[in-house]
């Protein structure tokens, strides 16, 4: 299996799979995902491919043209603080598995390959938010939950 960076051509693939990964959310919070926001996905997808703080990652699926899996990361700066002296952090979003490609290793093989981008950039913190589904890996690869998250919702 072989991780490597999307390209333009997998945007259609990457929303597909961003659908898998909204409604195992909506499962998970009893709230269901939220309409028409795969037309600007794609877009945004389309205009920050390359982007030097983004890495959206892929493993290619069976068939040509489709996806197994993908993730997405992103590195932002805040305010410097402690242990982060230049306020840099990364955030994983976008970890989805196509159901028929469970159990096979790629999510934690997508893991490894961001988290090797976040150290190739000195980035010393890294949030996400995990599914149920997706929670043992993620504690597997050293994620924990030092603080509780709070979220506001308009």
């Amino acid at each position: 299996m072989t991780v490597r960076a999307a390209t333009h051509a997998d945007i259609s693939e990457l929303v597909r799979l961003r659908e898998v990964l909204a409604d195992r959310m909506a499962e998970d919070s009893g709230h269901p995902a939220d309409d028409d926001w795969q037309e600007p996905y794609a877009k945004s997808l389309s205009e920050r491919l390359g982007d030097p703080d983004v890495a959206v990652l892929v493993i290619d699926g069976d068939s040509e043209g489709t996806l197994a899996a993908c993730g997405i990361g992103f590195i932002f700066r805040r305010f410097p603080g402690p242990g982060r002296w230049d306020g840099r952090f990364g955030y994983i979003l976008g970890m989805a598995t196509d159901p028929g490609h469970r159990r096979r290793g790629h999510g934690r093989a997508i893991m490894d390959a961001l988290m090797a981008w976040y150290r190739d950039h000195d980035v010393t913190r890294v949030d996400l938010h995990a599914t149920a589904d997706g929670e043992p890996l993620y504690r597997s690869l050293g994620f924990a939950q030092p603080y509780t998250a709070m979220t506001w919702l308009a």
